[in-house]
């Protein structure tokens, strides 16, 4: 039995995609978190178990949605990110050979409805694991599945289509609020970061985006992604030490685990 969950706020414009494209799917649990548009009216079309709760962090927002399952096999969907028809074969196969644990699947971003062939996450994330091998840790951001030392951990060839920016006023949005939880995680962990290294850290992270990463390949969308990410990179630095109300008005790190 394969379980989706998606945890979700005012994503009207992404949800129906979302879940049509894991229709093949056994369950689908939505935990919203207080969407004021009609998210949670579009999900109730296609499934009876979804939920509104507070907003805890990513991590423990997860983890409630996991721990509703009842799958024995979970995959891990954002609303903006949307399967394939390749990737759902690949997906039933891998459940159905029973040969791991875990599996590790590509994410391949589209900007303003076009597919980037570079400019996307350069790492394979688990998304797709048995549910008795698993947990969220509780990170407000860049949440981690933790999986069993035992767990035998694989690789899915097909991507998930992520959806990620609407438009550049979407980008803006997005970036300023990433790194605020980024700067909040740094915060709590008392990590140091002076302005000269947020500038660094900037200009390291668009040459990665954009050169090492093969970004230019992607012509103007690719130039666009260096700078958003150069951008948030800057932004999580300078809010550690120019601190405003949204950072103070975040969760709570807790049991906060090391990359």
């Amino acid at each position: 039995m394969l379980s989706v969950i998606i945890i979700c706020k005012n994503e009207e414009a992404n949800i129906r995609r979302c879940l049509e494209s894991v229709s093949f799917a056994d369950e689908l649990i939505v935990l919203d978190s207080g969407s004021s548009d009609n998210t949670v009216d579009i999900a109730r079309e296609y499934t009876d178990q979804v939920y509104m709760t507070d907003w805890p962090g990513y991590g423990v927002q997860k983890q409630r949605a996991l721990a509703k399952t009842k799958g024995d096999w979970v995959l891990n969907l954002d609303a903006d990110e949307s399967v394939t028809q390749e990737l759902q074969k690949e997906i039933l196969a891998a459940i159905a050979a029973d040969e791991f644990d875990a599996f590790r699947i590509p994410i391949r971003m589209y900007f303003y409805g076009k597919a980037l062939r570079f400019s996307s996450s350069p790492q394979r994330h688990i998304r797709l694991f048995k549910k008795s091998k698993s947990r969220y840790s509780d990170d407000i951001i860049h949440e981690k599945i933790i999986v069993s030392a035992d767990s035998r951990i694989s690789k899915i060839k097909q991507s998930i289509r992520h959806h990620s920016f609407r438009d550049l006023s979407h980008a803006l949005y997005k970036m300023n609020k990433y790194s605020s939880y980024s700067a909040k995680t740094r915060i709590d962990k008392d990590k140091k970061f002076g302005f000269t290294r947020a500038i660094f850290g900037s200009s390291w992270m668009f040459f990665r985006c954009y050169i090492i990463q093969w970004g230019f390949l992607d012509g103007r969308a690719g130039f666009l992604f260096a700078v958003f990410n150069a951008h948030g990179t800057f932004y999580r630095g300078v809010k550690q030490f120019y601190r405003d109300s949204e950072i103070d008005n975040l969760p709570q790190v807790t049991n906060y685990l090391e990359d």
